[in-house]
């Protein structure tokens, strides 16, 4: 599927065995994650971020998450530290086997992860919400060698975390959520994607 291909009911229902309304609901709750776009009258189609929005999520992004890094490093325990170390493994092995559903959902989840560690429900709600957001804005631009380069630049930050070196971790948040948004700014990907890849959770 291209961004701003439109999305039959009756194809999905026959597709996946389910009713007209299941698909109606599934593409309602799609909406709210901003992975599919409704039309009053027209129906629904895959969403289509444009260079715009992908700028205005990251600097959303920037805001939140630099607040999220600074109370985390006060607060991190040896048992965080193991569990994200944990997770960044698993992110290096999707990459490694170019699983693009499970690359993209474990590279986004990492920062979902550090608002988890915070304890906060409304944080890790947020950042979940500009995952789902972020998820297929990645899938339309990111290549494989983006995605490797996400993964060492976690394991650098990690790192930092770890440290307890909040000047660090900052500017190497800053220079990956920069890296990120400068390859979707200047490599456009036009291939079709699948949009249950950028679902999270799949």
């Amino acid at each position: 599927l291209l961004p701003g291909a439109k999305l039959v009911e009756q194809k999905l229902g026959d597709r996946f065995g389910v009713s007209r309304t299941v698909v109606r609901q599934a593409l309602y709750r799609l909406s709210e994650l901003k992975l599919v776009r409704l039309e009053p009258a027209r129906g629904a189609f895959i969403a289509a971020p444009s260079v715009r929005e992908a700028r205005e999520v990251f600097a959303v992004r920037r805001m939140v998450e630099s607040q999220m890094l600074r109370e985390l490093i006060r607060r991190i325990t040896p048992a965080d530290i193991r569990s994200l170390k944990a997770h960044v493994k698993t992110e290096r092995q999707a990459v490694s086997r170019e699983d693009v559903p499970a690359r993209t959902k474990l590279l986004f989840d990492f920062h979902v992860q550090l608002a988890a560690v915070l304890g906060n429900q409304v944080l890790v709600e947020l950042m979940q919400e500009l995952v789902s957001r972020c998820s297929l804005i990645t899938l339309m631009y990111q290549s494989a060698d983006n995605a490797q380069a996400s993964n060492a630049e976690h394991r650098q930050l990690l790192k930092a975390i770890e440290s307890r070196d909040t000047e660090l971790a900052l500017k190497l948040l800053h220079d990956h959520l920069d890296a990120v948004e400068r390859h979707i700014i200047e490599r456009p990907r036009t291939e079709a994607l699948r949009l249950n890849d950028a679902i999270p959770g799949n």
